[in-house]
């Protein structure tokens, strides 16, 4: 039998607007699921964040471990590579971190699961030699950076244009080395920093720069302090002395240094303005910080 025209538009509709309803539907179970991202950012990983959050020995993710040997690294001397387990939230920005002069990857290494565990890749490496000085330190952490999304074993699980470096003392300076050959980096991190160059103008990666009040080996009138006061003031930067602190603090667990390492790699390689709120206003001083500065609020 032949239906009436306006009985077959009105099943279609119905049938259209059911199909849209459970679209809906669909969508909505997709975005509320635990591997679900911002829509308005592709990039957040992890749920909101709160204070304990970021100041836990552990965030939200499962962290696994791969060794690279030293006989397999090409230009740096081999390290570990932290990463999420998960592989449902899609690529993770990552972080290579080198340690200071005379000093093992073992001295930074408490920083990768750490930080690998809020939802980055994190490469802690050995330097060729104990004894390299800030630039060599600084291609090393880029060579490092290269290896990890060309050629590791989690290559895959790393978003290559979003990355960061961090350091401690002569590592440190290596991370703003780093910064200056490659400025496509979205993050730095120098930990208690030490370099013969004081001036870093050219620097277009947003930096947090940690101090220590009590480091005698780079003090921070004259590297800490020097390195932040001369980066571009257009620049999204930071300052954060520690108070009673010394040169070797980063080299043990720490929940300041943590703390606000998470929200600045946060902030500027997973774009996450949630965590725009520990970082602005500026920390005011406490137990553990002596004192802050920076260009609050932030425009990257």
């Amino acid at each position: 039998m032949q239906q009436h025209p306006h009985t077959s538009r009105r099943r279609t509709g119905r049938l259209a607007g059911l199909t849209a309803a459970l679209a809906a539907v669909v969508g909505l179970s997709t975005l509320t699921g635990p591997g679900a991202h911002a829509a308005d950012n592709p990039y957040e990983r992890g749920p909101a964040p709160t204070e304990s959050s970021i100041e836990a020995l552990r965030g939200p993710y499962a962290v696994s471990q791969i060794s690279v040997s030293r006989l397999s690294a090409t230009g740096f001397g081999g390290g570990t590579i932290h990463y999420p387990t998960t592989t449902a939230d899609g690529t993770f920005g990552a972080i290579a971190i080198s340690p200071g002069f005379t000093a093992l990857e073992s001295s930074i290494s408490w920083l990768g699961p750490r930080l690998a565990s809020q939802g980055f890749v994190v490469f802690t490496i050995d330097t060729l030699t104990t004894v390299d000085q800030p630039g060599s330190r600084g291609d090393q952490l880029l060579a490092a950076l290269d290896y990890l999304t060309q050629r590791s074993l989690v290559r895959n699980r790393v978003d290559s244009s979003r990355l960061g470096v961090m350091g401690h003392s002569m590592g440190g300076g290596g991370s703003l080395e780093a910064a200056k050959t490659r400025p496509s980096l979205q993050a730095a991190i120098p930990l208690t920093p030490w370099n013969l160059d004081k001036t870093w103008p050219e620097l277009r990666t947003p930096t947090l720069i940690f101090g220590a009040d009590g480091d005698s080996i780079a003090p921070v009138a004259s590297h800490a302090e020097p390195f932040y006061n001369n980066l571009p003031s257009s620049l999204d930067r930071a300052y954060l002395e520690l108070n009673n602190a010394s040169h070797f603090t980063p080299n043990t667990s720490d929940t300041t240094i943590a703390k606000y390492s998470i929200s600045w790699l946060k902030r500027f390689i997973d774009y996450d303005t949630r965590y725009e709120q520990f970082l602005c206003p500026l920390p005011r001083p406490s137990l553990t910080i002596e004192e802050s500065r920076g260009n609050c609020p932030h425009t990257s």
